[in-house]
């Protein structure tokens, strides 16, 4: 037993040493039994592709990267609760250190071009929340890595395409989706669905594009608790450097802790919420989204609670004016799922949350 396990582990390191492991600055030291701030950065980086799917992701017409999604994982080990903020790409920051860069004020998204040390700077100086640890994944190692597994199994209450993103549903129902289909579902803000002969729009773009991010992260963690075959679990091993990268500060002891207190996690149970924001239509950056408050420092303090300091610039409002958040009661009470775009009550403590899914959005299959 000592001998298998001895081998198991240092398979593993084996494996997890094959990550690119960048040194990210700016990161907070993890205090033991403290909650943990993981930001997940979707890079739009098409390093990799090759063919049909780098062609369908518009390889070699797009240059650089910019973070298509920005979610920040918040896990307390103390109750094995799994929160996730989803911050919209379209978000307006200011640039701070990077205005030399991008400008006064810009996207949440161009910070990424300048590496992940200037996204984790950006979500701190702009919402007071430390970060802990950095993955990136791009758009081969995510489909890498769902192929590795499987695929996934999603439920699809209608028909559904988007021929910007290259999606293809033409049956409704349960549906497998290798690495491919998985993110054309991913990358889907043009979503349509059939109804009785009729194909309708999902207008919400990116807030819509979210829902569907979570129903895939809990269709994939699914896929992967329920994986005893070992010959699959090494090929997802194997798979995961293609395009998956963690800040060198993650040691493999650390993903080992992670893994043993997440063991039992209900994919089901992950809250996944968007941060409050209102669209407006600018002469200089275009349709843009403005930091909506106090809906989103109440949704902060819901989230993070005390771990949250005063930003240091502070996002603008849509007249261009950095007020630092309002005061809010703070809590580290877990709430529900919120709906995109939403977030909860005027003023005072924060709000409770509900979530809506959208009917015609896909969800994980309930057998999956």
């Amino acid at each position: 037993m000592v001998l298998l396990l001895g081998g198991f582990l240092g398979y593993g390191y084996w494996r997890y040493s094959q990550l690119r492991m960048p040194t990210v600055a700016g990161l907070t030291p993890v205090v033991s039994g403290q909650p943990i701030n993981i930001l997940v950065i979707g890079s739009d980086s098409r390093s990799g592709l090759t063919g049909q799917l780098a062609a369908q992701a518009g390889a070699g017409q797009v240059s650089g990267q910019r973070s298509d999604v920005d979610m920040i994982w918040h896990l307390d080990p103390a109750s094995g609760s799994v929160q996730i903020l989803s911050i919209p790409r379209d978000t307006m920051i200011s640039a701070g250190v990077l205005a030399s860069q991008v400008g006064t004020f810009n996207r949440i998204n161009t910070a990424f071009d300048a590496g992940p040390s200037s996204l984790v700077s950006i979500i701190k100086s702009n919402f007071g929340i430390p970060i802990n640890h950095v993955v990136e994944v791009n758009f081969a190692g995510f489909v890498a890595a769902t192929d590795a597994l499987g695929g996934v199994w999603m439920n699809f209450p209608y028909p559904s395409r988007d021929a910007y993103s290259g999606l293809s549903i033409t049956t409704p129902g349960c549906q497998h989706l290798d690495g491919t289909q998985a993110l054309a579902v991913s990358r889907s803000r043009h979503f349509e669905y059939e109804v009785s002969g009729q194909w309708l729009t999902d207008g919400t773009s990116d807030f819509g594009r979210i829902h569907r991010q979570g129903a895939f992260l809990r269709a994939l963690t699914s896929a992967a608790k329920h994986q005893v075959n070992p010959l699959t679990i090494n090929s997802f091993l194997g798979a995961v450097p293609a395009g998956v990268q963690v800040d060198s500060s993650m040691s493999y002891l650390d993903a080992l802790d992670l893994l043993w207190h997440y063991k039992s996690l209900d994919p089901g149970a992950m809250a996944t919420q968007t941060l409050p924001t209102d669209g407006l239509a600018t002469n200089t950056w275009g349709d843009v989204l403005f930091v909506q408050q106090p809906a989103a420092q109440q949704m902060l303090a819901s989230i993070f609670g005390s771990q949250l300091s005063r930003p240091s610039t502070p996002p603008p409002n849509e007249n261009l004016e950095t007020p630092q958040p309002p005061s809010v009661t703070t809590t580290t009470s877990q709430p529900a799922a919120a709906p995109s775009g939403s977030g909860g009550g005027a003023s005072g403590a924060p709000a409770p949350i509900t979530t809506t899914q959208p009917s015609f959005d896909p969800s994980p299959c309930p057998a999956a």
